[in-house]
Parts: C-alpha cells; structure tokens; sequence
C-alpha cells in the first residue's frame, strides 16, 4: 500500500492491486480509516472513527491535492 504522502498525521495511500475501482484515495491516523472516491467526482465511502472536524480536514486536504491524486 503505497503512501502518497502525510499531512497533519493523516496518512493517504492506495492499495495497488484495486484495479477494477474508480480512483480512489484510503486515509488513516490512529486508528481510524477511511475511503474517499476522487473520480468521477469527490464523496466519502466512509470514514470510521474520525471526528467530525477530522473528517472536513481530511475532504478539504484531498480537494487542494485531487490532482495528485488522481495522478499517482
């Protein structure tokens, strides 16, 4: 699982072996986790046991980097 990078804790990857999903980005910090689909546009598949301004930091630091993203 591939770390794209890390930004105040929160870890974005991907797993590379999910070739048949839309791109998507996985996050972690602690114990919780999530999944963000970025194409065809951005929504959040679920983010268990994050907070609820964890998980606006987490949408917003994907809308700033949604290229990168979509690229790696």
């Amino acid at each position: 699982m591939p770390t794209i990078f890390i930004e105040n804790e929160f870890r974005f990857f991907f797993y590379s072996n999910e070739n048949n999903d839309p791109a998507h980005v996985h996050v972690v910090k602690g114990g919780a986790n999530g999944k963000i689909w970025l194409s065809p546009k951005m929504e959040v598949t679920y983010l268990h046991g994050f907070s609820s301004s964890e998980a606006k930091e987490i949408e917003s630091i994907i809308s700033v980097n949604i290229d990168l993203l979509i690229k790696k």
